[in-house]
């Protein structure tokens, strides 16, 4: 596709998105912003732009990315609980990941590129089911790690991100590929503004 055909079916995009999916990809710009700024409100964000992303998806029978996007719902609501001050209980601090937090992590990544990319194989029409699977595995695997308020979200979001964007070029969706090319942007900024709070609220002993 030379420049500029991507550009008019970029500006035909654009003139064909409707209400719902501008509600959608703003509250979704929403949700990383907030996220880079360590505040709660990118739970609320979040579910708004999952809840309306579910009926647009479904519209569009891509059903798949609509479960992707319930999941995103149920670890939101997680996150959102998890995240929020207990009684007589300080609020969950950003921290890094722990051995055990890995391995979590590794096995949602691998078992669900697995299970998607056999769902996708045999269950759908899908003419990408391996790099359609590993995207939404590496999500989900991050989406878990944004919930337990660890560093290393960042960096499974973005290898979701760095495989999702010449996927969703090679589908002919660039709008949808520049929005994941901003949200990559932000979450390399989120991981050094994550590692520098995470260093104001643990300073080291040694210095004091």
């Amino acid at each position: 596709m030379d420049l500029q055909n991507w550009y008019q079916l970029l500006t035909e995009q654009f003139k064909e998105t409707g209400f719902l999916q501008w509600i959608a990809v703003l509250a979704g710009v929403a949700e990383v912003l907030l996220a880079r700024k360590n505040k709660v409100w990118l739970y609320p964000a979040g579910i708004l732009a999952s809840l309306l992303s579910i009926i647009l998806l479904v519209e569009a029978l891509l059903y798949a990315e609509a479960a992707l996007n319930m999941y995103y719902v149920v670890m939101s609501i997680y996150g959102w609980a998890y995240w929020i001050k207990k009684k007589n209980e300080p609020p969950v601090k950003i921290s890094y990941s722990t051995r055990q937090d890995w391995l979590i992590t590794f096995f949602i990544t691998f078992a669900g590129w697995g299970i998607l990319y056999i769902a996708l194989k045999n269950f759908t029409n899908s003419d990408v089911p391996a790099i359609d699977a590993f995207v939404s595995a590496t999500a989900w695997a991050g989406m878990w790690l944004l919930a337990r308020r660890k560093i290393e979200n960042w960096i499974l979001l973005n290898i979701s991100n760095f495989f999702a964007i010449p996927l969703l070029f090679h589908k002919k969706l660039p709008l949808f590929a520049l929005l994941t090319i901003f949200l990559f942007i932000i979450a390399v900024i989120g991981f050094y503004d994550w590692k520098k709070i995470y260093k104001d609220e643990n300073p080291d002993p040694s210095f004091t």
